[in-house]
């Protein structure tokens, strides 16, 4: 068995032992077998902390630059042993990853089950905040939604099957790790995932440029869902009719906020009015 003192040195881009991160540009292994690339420091603690909680991801193997060793090996140390940890040249690691890798940090893992929005909304408690997104398809834009939801507590995300997948590459560097912390399904309609929390009592807030009130005078229930649409088009007209809408003032001249942005502000409103921004003071 390996210990964290024995990196495997790879010295040829071919080497077997390191195809996943291969080409990983063109060929992102997002929807394949459920596994992922984490690229950069921050998502490989995020992802060495998901492991250790015993939750639903996993680290299969580690890539890195040569000289970022050293500087790791506390976090290196935090996985189990039996995670191997491949080390290459900055020649090499660009020969496999297909492109230049400055950040020098890579790492496989893998979501070994993923829940429905069913059973994610059955665990939450009487006091939760949950956000409902539909047709997000920028990768930028999910993983920045996903930075805010772990920024302002919220408990879970849930995604339409019309947005893409969190676990992109790009999607979870931008997060940095979120991913892999606020609990998300993703498929189904939104119109479904709505239904679902209707029946566990929501109160629900729907996101619009044409809001009938201020985001700043959202008065959210002990359970609140948000909810957040694509740019251009925005939510569909009947949940916009059917459920409370609230939009963000701005000054005139621009069509709207990008999705990630007005999801922040609304979730530190909601987040603020229901305590729970108090509360991570306190405990600070």
């Amino acid at each position: 068995m390996l210990s964290r003192t024995d990196p495997i040195w790879i010295d040829d881009a071919d080497d077997p032992r390191v195809a996943e991160f291969r080409s990983i540009r063109e060929r992102d292994l997002t929807g394949r077998e459920n596994r992922f690339i984490a690229e950069g420091t921050v998502v490989l603690r995020m992802l060495a902390a998901a492991h250790a909680r015993g939750g639903d991801f996993v680290a299969e193997k580690v890539l890195l630059l040569e000289n970022r060793l050293a500087g790791l090996a506390l976090d290196l140390a935090s996985f189990p042993p039996e995670v191997p940890v491949y080390v290459a040249s900055a020649a090499v690691l660009d020969a496999i990853a297909g492109f230049h890798l400055h950040r020098g940090v890579l790492a496989l893992g893998q979501r070994r089950r993923q829940p429905e929005a069913r059973e994610l909304i059955g665990q939450l408690s009487q006091r939760a905040l949950v956000v409902v997104a539909a047709g997000i398809s920028n990768h930028d834009n999910i993983g920045s939604i996903f930075r805010n939801a772990a920024a302002f507590g919220v408990d879970a995300l849930l995604l339409d099957q019309t947005c893409c997948d969190p676990l992109y590459r790009k999607s979870l560097r931008v997060s940095v790790g979120a991913v892999l912390k606020v609990p998300f399904a993703r498929g189904g309609t939104v119109e479904g995932n709505l239904a679902l929390l209707l029946e566990r009592g929501f109160d629900i807030w729907a996101l619009s440029p044409s809001g009938r009130v201020e985001v700043s005078s959202i008065t959210p229930g002990p359970r609140t869902a948000l909810v957040t649409g694509t740019e251009g088009s925005g939510l569909p007209a009947p949940i916009l009719e059917k459920f409370n809408t609230a939009r963000i003032a701005q000054v005139p001249g621009l069509d709207s906020l990008n999705a990630a942005t007005a999801t922040g502000i609304a979730l530190y409103q909601i987040a603020s009015a229901q305590g729970r921004l108090q509360d991570a003071l306190a405990g600070s």
